[in-house]
């Protein structure tokens, strides 16, 4: 199954963005905008997840994401993945913060 993928640096401003990286990577660094899901959460937390807008799916590098994407995808929803992920998003210098009181990076 294809997954419709966008660079970071196309992702529009006010998306939503859903990060379904683990705890730590998301503590260590993450789009100020985002929501959290791991992916290992989010069949049963996928009412969380709108259904009437597009949602933009991200995790470190691209991997996850495209499956979650995917699987929203197949339950109808309207998914696109991050292509390069968190890594890509951190290299294009967009936005991130961090819980740790320390910069943010990406884990």
């Amino acid at each position: 199954m294809s997954v419709p993928e966008i660079e970071v640096t196309d992702v529009p401003a006010g998306a939503y963005l859903l990060d379904v990286r683990e705890q730590d990577e998301w503590v260590a660094g993450h789009a100020p905008e985002a929501v959290h899901i791991p992916l290992a959460e989010l069949q049963a937390r996928v009412e969380e997840v709108p259904a009437d807008q597009q949602v933009y799916v991200v995790c470190r590098v691209g991997g996850r994401s495209a499956h979650a994407a995917a699987w929203l995808n197949h339950i109808g929803r309207d998914a696109v993945n991050v292509g390069g992920g968190m890594q890509s998003w951190e290299m294009a210098r967009k936005p991130m913060v961090s819980e740790t009181g320390q910069p943010p990076f990406v884990a």
